[in-house]
């Protein structure tokens, strides 16, 4: 192994889908670590002041600098990674660095440019083409964004690599079952969606697929911090938040719901609809992005400009009792396929494959 530092900027900042996919791909290389025969050689570096710590066995987290945010990244997490191999899983890095391996979910920057500030698109769109040319590898999350991020010119082809997401995550967890009633539900009586306002979400197609009066005894159930309002503000009153959520309570309604829609425009990867399979929610997605790729044969799919696609994929699923039942163990063994700790192993072969004189076989 290599010396390895990972970038702990995330650990600062309110968790997010990213900073998911961060959490756990350390926690699957420290679990490697603790039962490998070398030692551990890796430590989490971050910036004063960080919300939360990782429950680690072997890697530990060390502080670097006194600065936050892009200036700390950009300057003080560069020199603190000096002599090792630095590992960014959270889309940006050090420019600076030439040593490093970074993570880039996607290309949604560039591809859907409407849902991100004017701030925030020109900084990726300056740092990442940066990163891709500078540091050693480019890792992303499915074929799919790999190819989007070849059209943009983001990285040479030989330079990105796929390391595709796990979901055994929610194994951990055992799923509130009371959530159903405490969101005043009844099981199976309700659709689960991402709350999200940007329009590549599309979740604008659900709210409009829920005025099918034949749905107005289903409640479409949105979860995370974006209001009802923000994202319909005629949405229809069957149409709830149920806001963020903790994992327990978010996979005790996945795990009752009807099913769970996915009717994004492009995703670069689509953790959430994988999650919901893992807990046996049939899926109703659009064939956009990396939703075919990663969910395959297992989803039902639904146009995602046609509302009442959407609307007559839920009202067949809720009066087929088989279909749904296929459903279930079609997820189910689809997101058997994904765990971590593949993605930990890829992602310490490739740290070989970055830095060949540096690091023994």
């Amino acid at each position: 192994m290599p010396d390895l530092y990972f970038n702990g900027k995330f650990l600062s900042a309110p968790p997010t889908g990213v900073h998911r996919v961060a959490e756990e791909i350390i926690r699957a290389v420290d679990a490697r670590l603790a039962e490998g025969d070398e030692p551990a050689r890796a430590a989490i570096l971050h910036p004063p002041g960080i919300r939360r710590e990782l429950p680690l066995k072997v890697i530990p987290h060390r502080r670097a600098g006194r600065s936050a945010g892009p200036v700390w990244e950009q300057t003080e997490l560069a020199r603190a990674a000096r002599g090792g191999l630095l590992i960014n899983l959270c889309n940006l890095g050090p420019v600076s660095a030439r040593n490093a391996v970074t993570m880039i979910h996607d290309a949604q920057v560039r591809d859907a440019p409407e849902s991100y500030s004017a701030a925030f698109r020109a900084y990726y769109n300056a740092v990442q083409p940066v990163l891709g040319r500078r540091h050693r590898l480019i890792l992303t999350v499915s074929n799919y964004a790999r190819m989007r991020l070849m059209v943009h010119r983001t990285a040479p082809a030989e330079a990105i690599r796929v390391v595709h997401n796990g979901v055994d995550h929610v194994s951990r967890v055992a799923p509130d079952r009371n959530a159903v009633h405490t969101c005043g539900l009844s099981p199976g009586g309700y659709v689960m969606a991402l709350a999200n306002a940007q329009p590549h979400k599309n979740i604008a197609v659900l709210t409009e697929a829920f005025r099918d009066p034949r749905l107005s005894d289903l409640t479409l159930v949105l979860f995370g911090d974006d209001p009802v309002h923000a994202i319909d503000a005629n949405a229809p009153k069957n149409v709830i938040s149920a806001g963020r959520v903790s994992d327990a309570a978010l996979y005790g309604l996945m795990s009752n719901a009807l099913a769970y829609a996915c009717p994004s425009l492009t995703e670069g990867f689509g953790l959430p609809p994988l999650e919901a399979m893992a807990l046996g929610a049939p899926v109703i997605a659009a064939p956009r992005g990396a939703m075919p790729e990663v969910l395959g044969e297992a989803a039902i799919w639904a146009d995602p400009e046609d509302p009442a696609a959407w609307a007559g994929e839920i009202l067949r699923l809720r009066a087929d009792g088989a279909k749904r039942a296929e459903r279930r163990s079609a997820g189910r063994a689809r997101a058997s396929r994904y765990r971590w700790a593949d993605a930990a192993d890829r992602i310490v072969n490739l740290t070989r494959e970055a830095a060949p004189l540096r690091i023994p076989a």
